[in-house]
């Protein structure tokens, strides 16, 4: 195996690697490294299925251990608590026990709700993630997140799980629709705002153009996003402080893709809009220079991102109230002092939001 980068996550519960990797060629001994496999179980979607499993199965022949292939169902609204008993009848009938190895095979629906099933299947069994989409690559798989829908809010379920490993196959970026790249891009943009300094510098250097799976930029931008959550994963592994700057924008895209049932925009568009409303709010409440309001609009622009949405705004505001990062009544939001400062748990009313994101569709 000779992976493009490979980094180290190290949190105070399990280090492992995220392996960037060219195509799947190399996955076998990735697994075969995992200690005391006794079956592999894939969960992934059917379209994914189609597309990789003839690159996967062949990779893992040879192991020695039953291989069973799950799918599950694809989108938002599919990773919810009421899908999880298919599932996990499904485990059970297949034979599962805990020194089973879950492969979460796709994006950050499938990692999300792989990882979940895995983190309470048994108490706990082994699950790795194989992300398939630049999203998943940059963010969703790095860290351990696992969680599952609610009816009333986004990954109100779930719990921290860190996997035995990341094995990304570039490669299969290239199968991507183009909303599937705004939504990884998003989140790229927004570890460079919360990194600042030198890769920010880079993201404001670049365009569109780094949508080419095979380009060495979108290469670096990937590795630099991986470590920079790597970084704060591994000063705090449980959200306890640090970590929840990485829900910048979240509060307003959770907000809008609660409102708008997940049909209207991808996650990541919906982050996108999401940073700009806490841009707004950052230059009056944490004192962040106006001048960047406009900058990073400018920057969302060039990578084909939205900034701003026609919901109703009060209708947002009311969204806003089933953020699971919320204390009681009061909406927080995680805010910029400047780009590498950020800053969290910054309460803001209904009425605050509502306004800014009035005014932010004008902009």
């Amino acid at each position: 195996m000779n992976p493009i980068r490979e980094i180290k996550v190290r949190t105070s519960s399990k280090e492992y690697s995220v392996i960037l990797n060219q195509d799947f060629q190399g996955l076998k001994e990735v697994v075969e490294s995992v200690r005391e496999v006794s079956s592999i179980f894939i969960l992934t979607e059917k379209k994914l299925s189609k597309l990789f499993s003839g690159q996967y199965t062949s990779e893992l022949k040879g192991l020695e251990r039953p291989i069973h292939e799950i799918h599950i169902r694809s989108g938002e609204k599919n990773k919810h608590i009421g899908r999880t008993a298919e599932v996990y009848n499904r485990l059970i009938r297949l034979g599962a026990d805990r020194k089973s190895l879950i492969l979460a095979v796709g994006g950050g629906v499938v990692g999300d709700f792989a990882g979940f099933i895995a983190s309470t299947f048994l108490r706990g069994i082994k699950f790795a993630q194989i992300p398939t989409t630049l999203l998943a690559c940059v963010d969703s798989s790095v860290g351990g997140k696992v969680a599952v829908n609610a009816d009333l809010g986004k990954n109100m379920i779930g719990s921290f799980y860190q996997p035995e490993f990341v094995f990304a196959p570039l490669s299969a970026l290239a199968s991507l629709p183009r909303k599937e790249w705004r939504c990884g891009m998003a989140e790229i943009v927004k570890h460079s705002v919360l990194e600042g300094g030198e890769y920010f510098e880079k993201i404001k250097s670049h365009d569109s153009e780094i949508y080419d799976q095979g380009s060495d930029v979108l290469h670096d931008f990937i590795a630099e996003s991986v470590r920079f959550k790597a970084k704060i994963v591994g000063q705090d592994e449980r959200e306890a402080g640090l970590r929840k700057t990485l829900n910048l924008g979240h509060t307003t895209a959770h907000a809008i893709e609660s409102l708008t049932k997940y049909r209207r925009y991808s996650h990541g568009e919906a982050v996108s809009i999401g940073l700009v409303t806490a841009a707004i709010l950052s230059s009056e409440k944490e004192g962040l220079d106006p001048d960047f309001i406009n900058s990073l609009k400018e920057i969302l622009k060039k990578y084909d991102l939205p900034y701003r949405d026609g919901s109703k705004s009060k209708k947002v505001a009311q969204h806003a109230l089933h953020d699971k990062k919320n204390v009681g009544s009061s909406v927080r939001f995680v805010l910029l002092r400047s780009p590498g400062n950020a800053v969290w748990d910054i309460p803001v009313s209904l009425e605050e939001i509502a306004d800014v994101f009035r005014r932010q569709k004008k902009l």
